[in-house]
């Protein structure tokens, strides 16, 4: 079987989210935040790179650890990196901006923009300082988070920023609790937040002298804050800058208030008249032909990423959401569309991705890369991590698969080209209490979460149960007739650690479908592999 990549993209023990794609020279590089496996808060590890040939998409090289939380200033005072950029100076060398904060973000919103510096992409960056007025001051106007750089034909201009509602509240000026909210988010005092004539929070640029660090301009707004009748009053900014400048337009590309979608908005100037696109992708294909929040097909939370074009195709990178929580993501990419008048249609989450085309229907695949995973009641996860029952991708060790598959669950592929395939198979557990995955940790649920009468329609599965009548439906089509059914086999006194292969034969004509299992039982079960069996 030929060489292939599918969503996540990097190795699966990898959790690289908020993803800043760049292509310099003839390498692709993608930078983030860098996520524990199964940890309790953002972006608990150093920051690591990967990049791939621009003609091979397949072949992604880990360059090792580039920067250190450590080797920040504020450190420990803030111990984590949150989602960073990266950019070529005029002087040929790599600028990679981050700011620092704390467990669950507490402090992310009250430092500056900090800045190092390395002669190539992804060796060893060195601190240099951070974001500074004339006079050496740290530059602190508006609130400094997720900073995204573009050199736009030499000029260096720093997006960032973040957007809360509060200000939008009619009675703002008169409630002081949505003012003590900024006060104490911020770290600022009452005096400076009620200062700016249109918000201290919403997204803005601030333009930088050659030596990168420097205010040249100073910072201001790229779109109004106050959003309620204009373009973005459903999709208004809430975090993520990027920009792209694609020919002569500036594609400013955010995460929403929604916090499941990458939205983008065009202008002609790099600093105003931005007007709102439309969704590129959601992590829960919400809005993708109608589909609404209470259809999602996953857990939904917190997305992050940009657009690049690699070669003559241009794609999407965001991030999905695993083990129950908003703190370990892990980097997704999907072709997208420009069109001729400047529109990217909303494309859906793939399992094939960056793939050229879909995945060859041969031998074994990790269940992981299941890009539908769903109850027909996943929760929102901003900011969370939960301990209810619903079906997610963990990990025990160095195994990763899909746990508490109860009644119900539907789990989708896209998609597999199909050429003689005769039987298709998984590679399963019943769950027990010796398998099931126990998170000992802390947990949080965000205020923007269902509240608990909606996270209480996914807590109540039975873990164990009589196996006996259990089986997986195959569609090919998430509505779809069964194609055929894998019965399960019944408890009996296998070790509860130990991996049963199940087959079933099929007959599918040739062609690309996607491909969904559907299970049906009264118990649990993990689900570790899929398995493809050709004539």
């Amino acid at each position: 079987m030929k060489k292939q990549v599918y969503n996540p993209f990097l190795p699966l023990h990898e959790y690289i989210p908020d993803g800043e794609p760049h292509v310099f020279g003839n390498r692709v590089y993608h930078y983030g935040s860098h996520d524990r496996e199964g940890g309790y808060t953002f972006c608990m590890q150093d920051y690591v790179v990967y990049s791939a040939p621009v003609d091979d998409l397949t072949d992604w090289r880990y360059e090792g650890v580039t920067y250190k939380a450590s080797q920040d200033p504020n450190y420990p005072k803030m111990k984590y990196m949150y989602a960073p950029d990266v950019v070529q100076g005029n002087d040929g060398r790599y600028y990679l901006y981050y700011c620092m904060g704390g467990d669950y973000g507490y402090g992310g919103y009250q430092g500056p923009i900090s800045v190092a510096v390395c002669d190539t992409p992804a060796g060893q960056y060195q601190y240099l300082g951070y974001v500074q007025n004339p006079d050496g001051t740290p530059m602190m106007k508006y609130i400094c988070f997720d900073p995204a750089v573009l050199n736009d034909n030499g000029t260096i201009r720093v997006y960032y920023g973040t957007q809360y509602s509060y200000e939008e509240e009619p009675d703002f000026f008169e409630n002081e609790s949505y003012i003590q909210e900024e006060i104490n988010m911020f770290g600022r005092s009452r005096e400076e937040i009620l200062s700016y004539p249109d918000s201290i929070m919403g997204p803005v640029m601030v333009v930088l002298e050659e030596d990168m660090l420097t205010v040249k301009e100073e910072a201001k707004h790229i779109i109004p804050y106050k959003v309620k009748g204009t373009s973005f009053e459903t999709h208004p900014f809430f975090e993520g800058s990027s920009m792209r400048k694609v020919g002569d337009k500036y594609y400013f590309i955010y995460s929403s208030w929604q916090n499941h979608e990458l939205c983008y908005a065009i202008s002609n100037y790099p600093d105003r008249d931005f007007t709102f696109g439309g969704t590129i992708v959601s992590n829960g294909d919400i809005g993708l032909n109608g589909r609404t929040e209470q259809d999602k097909l996953n857990m939904t939370g917190t997305t992050h990423g940009s657009i690049v074009q690699i070669q003559n195709q241009w794609y999407v990178f965001y991030h999905r959401l695993t083990h129950k929580s908003d703190y370990s993501r892990q980097a997704c990419a999907e072709k997208i569309q420009i069109t001729e008048d400047g529109n990217i249609p909303q494309v859906e989450i793939t399992s094939c991705g960056l793939n050229d085309g879909p995945l060859l229907a041969q031998g074994n695949y990790p269940a992981v890369i299941a890009c539908n995973i769903t109850n027909g009641a996943m929760p929102h996860g901003s900011n969370s991590i939960y301990t209810t029952t619903f079906p997610n991708v963990t990990n025990l060790c160095e195994e990763r698969f899909i746990a508490e598959v109860s009644d119900g669950t539907l789990i989708g592929f896209k998609y597999f080209a199909f050429e003689q395939v005769s039987e298709i198979g998984i590679l399963y557990r019943p769950e027990n209490e010796q398998n099931k995955v126990v998170y000992d940790g802390p947990v949080r649920i965000d205020e923007r979460c269902e509240d608990e009468e909606n996270r209480q329609r996914v807590a109540n599965t039975e873990i164990e149960g009589d196996s006996g009548n259990a089986y997986f439906e195959i569609r090919l089509q998430p509505e779809g007739k069964e194609i055929a059914r894998m019965e399960l086999q019944k408890k009996g006194q296998q070790d509860a650690m130990e991996w049963i292969t199940l087959t079933v034969k099929v007959e599918i004509p040739d062609g690309t479908y996607p491909l969904y299992l559907v299970y049906h039982g009264a118990g649990s079960v993990q689900l570790k592999e899929i398995v493809f069996v050709t004539f």
